[in-house]
């Protein structure tokens, strides 16, 4: 049984019986990628599939029952799949996959790992089902929403799509938008230029610039226009062509913002509208427009909308509990 999931590319099935599976790896560098730091990855694996996983030279003995064992295996062929693509593979990964491995969706397994996002600092794998959807749709759409919690992906894949055809010469631009709204505090005065003003509510995307690009890519970026960082107002009366437009926090834009800002679509642009409807921090005399609007183009099929929940959250695990237990509270 074990044998039927296994990838001659990357391991070979050598013996099975009731409790046992002896695994040959062929590829030293990619099993000290997936085994981790002193066998770390290994053994937070032993302890989500309830197994016993040895290592010696290529070959991993995995104890346990036939079904936990079975796991075990899909989890490390889909990691050796994903070492060829990742420098680092680490327990973020081993957490992921085993989530979906142990649990069977058969449609939103990792059977294909999507083609990683290559960007000048780092190669970004989508880390769950949705996200590789997601990645598939930032690729081939002109608009596509995301909606969900905090820690899903939203802005970071978007801003590594947006990062990679900058690179690949794709898009001329890259444009980075946002409300200007404060969440449910008094910022008070802010001094400075316009910029100066704004990028307090643009931290976000800064930091995944950053972590993409390195800091003076990013700068020089920045300074010759390539990149430009604009607040949701500064878009009215403009066409956006050869852009990839990523507008963020939408849930704090109204209906009329965000058809304007979607109007902006010239050609060969993509535009990415992100946000979580359960964050809104809008006056109450202003209604978010982002369900809103997700209602009305609903039905345009070349209109792309992702729903990301909790189980998508790659933050630290606590973030997906809290998030359910808040989603409980509102819902009794």
């Amino acid at each position: 049984m074990v044998s039927s999931i296994n990838s001659t590319n990357f391991l070979q099935v050598l013996e099975t019986n009731s409790d046992t599976v002896n695994l040959h790896i062929k590829n030293n560098i990619n099993l000290a990628k997936i085994s981790g730091t002193h066998d770390e990855n290994f053994l937070l694996l032993e302890k989500l599939s309830n197994t016993k996983i040895s290592l010696r030279g290529n070959h991993i003995t995995i104890k346990g029952n036939n079904k936990n064992s079975e796991t075990v295996v899909s989890v490390i062929n889909l990691l050796l799949k994903k070492s060829f693509e990742k420098d680092d593979i680490d327990q973020e990964d081993v957490k992921s996959i085993f989530s979906f491995e142990s649990k069977n969706l058969a449609d939103e397994k990792f059977t294909e790992i999507a083609p990683g996002i290559k960007t000048l600092k780092k190669t970004v794998l989508p880390r769950t089902a949705k996200q590789k959807k997601y990645v598939k749709d930032l690729r081939s759409n002109n608009i596509i929403f995301a909606l969900g919690p905090a820690g899903t992906g939203k802005t970071y894949l978007a801003v590594a799509v947006a990062v990679e055809k900058l690179i690949k010469g794709d898009v001329e631009k890259i444009i980075l938008s946002r409300p200007a709204v404060e969440a449910g505090e008094n910022l008070g005065f802010l001094p400075g230029d316009m910029k100066e003003k704004i990028d307090p509510y643009l931290i976000p995307l800064y930091d995944a610039l950053h972590e993409l690009l390195g800091f003076e890519k990013m700068q020089k970026r920045i300074e010759d226009g390539s990149i430009e960082i604009a607040p949701l107002a500064f878009m009215r009366g403009r066409t956006l062509k050869n852009s990839f437009v990523i507008l963020d926090e939408a849930q704090n834009a109204t209906k009329t913002q965000i058809k304007m800002f979607l109007t902006r679509l010239g050609d060969n642009s993509t535009m990415v509208v992100n946000g979580d409807p359960s964050q809104v921090d809008l006056v109450k005399s202003h209604t978010s427009g982002l369900s809103q609007s997700i209602g009305i183009l609903k039905e345009i099929e070349e209109v792309k909308i992702v729903y990301f929940d909790s189980k998508d959250v790659q933050r630290h695990p606590l973030v997906s509990k809290i998030i359910n237990a808040y989603e409980n509270n509102e819902d009794a």
